[in-house]
């Protein structure tokens, strides 16, 4: 009997030993202190300007009035949705915004990997690195910068190929203005000043390539295309179906930005598109609720699209994001 409560009495006190998982999580967490450390200015970052401003999607629901708060602004359900919806342009600015990204996935996505592919055959390291700074260089000029060389490129008045046309051929064409170009623009504008940033992600994936499999290639009588093909694609697949999917979920957004630095009277048909009507309505006349609106359609879509792409990417036996 008195070993019975005596093993008792040690397996309550070796249970209340064992630690909590609110214990373990705080040694994990003291154990990868550095880790967590770099990784808190991005989780700040997203805590402020990403969720904590979430609160404020109520305003799609009310008709908002900065005089009267969010919380005293009378509650009207989904009237601005049923107009955005009911919008005469509703259905030109879906084209618009999904033709510009679709573009932008046809033409832009593969241009990153290319070019990494490029960069890693590139055996002189200090051409290699010249290279790397000349492409990465594009990316740290702002949208103005680039549409004010465009407007310098391909302008009537001023444009230096527009000039190049009459002295060769003594007329002008209208690229700024003209309807059939300004998807095109946009999306090589976008090439132009991001492809480059866009290689360093794919360049760190290739550098994590097992040396031993080109070695086994080429003893295998592999060339540099086979070996490209066959080793390094397959090796940063993985890389390159995270990216499509976070691609695929950003599909309503146009670079607000460009757009708004490339629109002009003669063009709008084509170039109109959520991010400007939500700046035109919620900005320039005032109509908050209908901004907020159309950046709430823009965020369940965008939700809808990751969620199936990722969905998708699980079905056909690949890894997904979650």
């Amino acid at each position: 009997m008195k070993n019975t409560v005596l093993d008792t009495n040690t397996e309550i006190t070796i249970r209340s030993k064992k630690p909590t998982k609110l214990h373990s999580l705080w040694k994990q967490i003291v154990k990868h202190r550095y880790f967590y450390l770099l990784m808190l200015p991005g989780i700040l970052f997203f805590l402020i300007f990403k969720y904590a401003p979430m609160w404020g999607l109520i305003i799609a629901f009310k008709d908002y009035s900065p005089f009267l708060g969010i919380m005293g602004s009378p509650w009207v359900g989904f009237k601005h949705f049923i107009d955005l919806f009911t919008y005469d342009y509703f259905y030109t600015l879906l084209r618009n915004t999904l033709v510009i990204n679709f573009l932008s996935l046809i033409l832009y996505f593969p241009v990153p990997i290319i070019l990494a592919l490029l960069l890693n055959e590139v055996r002189h390291e200090v051409f290699k690195r010249v290279n790397q700074s000349i492409i990465y260089l594009p990316h740290f000029l702002s949208w103005v910068v680039v549409a004010g060389l465009t407007f310098f490129m391909l302008s009537t008045d001023v444009g230096a190929i527009n000039k190049l046309l009459n002295a060769w051929f003594g007329n002008t064409f209208p690229f700024l203005s003209n309807e059939n170009l300004f998807w095109v623009i946009v999306t090589f504008q976008s090439i132009w000043k991001d492809a480059g940033w866009g290689t360093i992600i794919f360049l760190a994936a290739i550098a994590g390539v097992n040396p031993s499999l080109y070695e086994a290639a080429v003893m295998d009588g592999a060339n540099r295309w086979r070996q490209i093909w066959h080793i390094t694609l397959p090796a940063i697949r993985h890389v390159i179906i995270i990216l499509l999917i976070l691609r695929l979920g950003s599909m309503m957004d146009v670079g607000f930005e460009q757009i708004i630095l490339m629109l002009n009277p003669l063009v709008m048909e084509v170039g109109d598109v959520f991010d400007t009507y939500a700046y035109t309505q919620g900005i320039l006349r005032g109509d908050t609720s209908i901004g907020v609106a159309v950046g709430m359609f823009k965020g369940i879509i965008g939700l809808i699209m990751i969620l199936g792409a990722n969905w998708l990417t699980k079905k056909f036996g690949n890894e997904g994001l979650m």
